[in-house]
């Protein structure tokens, strides 16, 4: 074997071990990746999830509005992404507790018993008015003493939230989206799939609750969103207590 082949055999070695290097090292990089995204999601490969679909305000039949179509959807791909498998069941039929699946809850209280039920019993500084009637104070969110009125389609607030039970290392989060109008439910499913990784370094596997507000949805749509802030203290913190009503007799 003169030089030459030898310098090609010895090159071609070389590109092979590179590229065999190469996959692997991608391979240990995606796979790590989806590890930590089934760890924040509670979705192991083949894991059961349940979507809880709300009823569009008005609707006398289960009738899911478009924009939380649309945010089912986006649920739908992470699912897929990180090997798992979902079941939609409408809000008035999924009756069990929280922490065996994974579970990710869309709609306010208003059309969502199921998330109407969270909200009292995980995050019960959050008051939501659910009045009919219109007035200022319509679908306006309390969260420690402040008040974030609906502006449709200019400034509309959503609660993003996951939250986990008190049963263990294999216990599954609850996300809820609470929002609004249903495009803030879209907006706020579009968030967590765009910001789900700086979200898992942040808070890790642990529970958040985050207040999100849509810019001027009536021209962009579910896009623009800006992070009001972190209000998990304050969303977790017990409800105040009314004050007891004085009696008009002297004691």
């Amino acid at each position: 074997m003169n030089d030459d082949v030898r310098n090609i055999a010895l090159g071609l070695i070389a590109a092979g071990v590179s590229a065999a290097l190469g996959w692997l090292a991608r391979t240990y990089l995606w796979r790590r990746k989806l590890r930590r995204k089934q760890a924040f999601f509670g979705l192991p490969d083949n894991a059961e999830s349940l979507l809880v679909v709300n009823r569009e305000a008005g609707a006398v039949e289960l009738t899911v509005h478009r924009h939380d179509v649309f945010a089912l959807l986006e649920l739908s791909a992470l699912i897929k992404d990180c090997g798992a498998k979902a079941q939609v069941v409408p809000h008035d039929a999924a009756q069990q507790g929280f922490g065996e699946r994974t579970e990710f809850c869309v709609g306010g209280p208003s059309s969502n018993r199921r998330m109407a039920a969270h909200l009292q019993s995980l995050l019960p500084g959050v008051q939501v008015d659910t009045d009919s009637e219109p007035g200022p104070d319509r679908a306006a969110f309390r969260i420690g003493g402040e008040r974030y009125r609906l502006e449709p389609g200019t400034s509309e607030y959503v609660i993003l939230a996951r939250l986990t039970a008190d049963q263990g290392r294999g216990a599954r989060p609850v996300f809820l989206f609470c929002g609004q109008r249903a495009i803030t439910n879209q907006a706020a499913t579009r968030y967590l799939a765009r910001h789900h990784e700086r979200l898992h370094r942040k808070y890790g596997s642990g529970s958040f609750v985050l207040l999100l507000r849509v810019v001027n949805s009536q021209a962009y749509g579910p896009d623009v969103v800006e992070l009001v802030g972190d209000v998990t203290r304050a969303a977790q913190a017990p409800a105040p207590v009314p004050a007891a009503r004085t009696s008009d007799r002297a004691s």
